[in-house]
């Protein structure tokens, strides 16, 4: 199996690529710094919350990526699993043999996810209020919606609309409002509730 680990940490990347080896596993650690040959071809990627990007999901459309919790709020995983095709989330506590049967069973196409984020996501689902209309959103407002959804930074989000980060800010902040709330992931799950209507 060929694991791409790409991770914000590359003391943590490459303690993975190494235990990878000595199980008889292709590792490899790619970051913005480091690129990756081209005969490599990741059946899994191993990404945290930082460096998941859409460009992962068009360079290697066959691989399955899994998000590495190493801490993170869980805020900022459940919006990065309602907004990329992910195949689940590892907590960096796992022990090795458990991982190395996460690697195996999202590598087979299902889905991986522990007990914490389980809950944590379920939980988001019941905590949400109520959608209010959403008559009086911009179509500017609609457009950074659209891409909040896909899992855009605010960054990402200022040059694809050629605006500045403060603005997109700006323009969260009325969304917020209006969906009533104060969360990405939250707004995100308000959007695919109304969706699904």
């Amino acid at each position: 199996m060929n694991v791409l680990v790409s991770l914000c940490s590359c003391l943590v990347a490459e303690g993975i690529v190494s235990l990878l080896s000595s199980h008889g596993h292709q590792g490899m650690v790619g970051t913005r710094v480091r690129s990756i040959p081209d005969d490599f071809l990741p059946d899994v990627i191993l990404v945290d919350t930082n460096t998941i990007a859409r460009s992962l999901f068009t360079s290697y459309p066959k691989a399955k990526v899994l998000i590495l919790d190493t801490g993170m709020e869980k805020e900022k995983i459940v919006t990065a699993l309602l907004s990329f095709p992910t195949h689940g989330v590892l907590s960096i506590d796992t022990e090795v043999g458990l991982f190395k049967k996460a690697l195996q069973v999202v590598d087979e196409g299902q889905i991986w996810v522990d007990n914490d984020t389980l809950k944590a996501f379920l939980h988001q689902g019941s905590s949400v209020q109520p959608a209010t209309k959403t008559d009086d959103v911009t179509d500017r407002e609609r457009e950074i919606i659209d891409f909040v959804c896909k899992g855009y930074t605010n960054k990402e989000i200022a040059a694809s609309l050629s605006l500045s980060e403060h603005t997109v800010k700006a323009h969260l902040n009325r969304i917020f409002r209006k969906f009533k709330t104060t969360s990405r992931s939250k707004l995100v799950t308000l959007v695919h509730q109304e969706m699904a209507k």
